[in-house]
């Protein structure tokens, strides 16, 4: 087994515990369909949750993730990490955006029309295309997947995972995605975060110089982790 699939053992809950979650959500999605998941999901509103998920979904924003790769960079002093955050919402975020493009999907607002009013908070900005997949739940799970691997605290794997959940949530809840988009999104992150762990580790341990726009990491990648 190489590294970065003793990595993926080491944190078992991570994984099992979204792989769960993606199973469940699935079957889901066959069972009730498209539509009705998403009402199903969407249906229970409180005031407090709507100012939660409103402020709590800026975690799966790409502006988040610079900014914590710069916190571990330049306070933290931790390179490979902050290498790692910024690549993996780079590239997952490529891949949203070409298959954003491959495929018409009209997000909740535009597919059920302007008369399903409770289904929607009034006062946020809604969009109408570009539904699948969910951007910000691929960020917030290619970013969760990097620190989760890189981690040596093994405790961080649940809290890690419900905060990357919930964003994930709050898109259905905030009537800016259909479940599908967040299941595929929360896929294309986590395939993209062990896609940039593996090739970091490929490149330190046959030591040859990991370089991104001129920047080489001092020190190779040690296990279990190097946050």
């Amino acid at each position: 087994m190489n590294k970065v699939g003793l990595l993926i053992k080491g944190n078992a809950f991570f994984f099992l515990g979204i792989t769960i979650i993606l199973i469940i959500g699935m079957g889901l999605l066959m069972i009730k369909g498209k539509a009705s998941s998403f009402i199903l999901l969407n249906s229970y509103h409180s005031n407090w949750l709507n100012n939660f998920f409103i402020s709590y979904t800026f975690i799966g924003n790409g502006v988040f993730a610079i900014c914590l790769a710069a916190i571990y960079f330049f306070l933290a002093k931790k390179n490979t990490a902050a290498l790692l955050i910024v690549l993996s919402f780079l590239l997952s975020g490529i891949i949203v955006q070409v298959v954003k493009h491959l495929f018409f999907s009209p997000r909740p607002k535009l597919f059920f029309g302007e008369g399903c009013h409770r289904f929607f908070i009034q006062g946020i900005e809604f969009y109408h295309n570009n539904s699948f997949p969910s951007g910000h739940t691929t960020t917030v799970f290619a970013v969760a997947t990097v620190l989760v691997l890189l981690s040596k605290n093994r405790i961080v794997q649940w809290p890690v995972l419900i905060g990357a959940v919930l964003v994930g949530y709050s898109r259905i809840y905030l009537g800016q995605h259909f479940l599908l988009d967040v299941l595929i999104g929360a896929i294309i992150g986590i395939l993209t975060g062990i896609g940039c762990v593996y090739v970091a580790y490929r490149y330190s341990f046959t030591r040859q110089p990991f370089k991104l726009f001129n920047f080489k990491l001092q020190s190779p990648v040690t296990l279990p982790g190097s946050i």
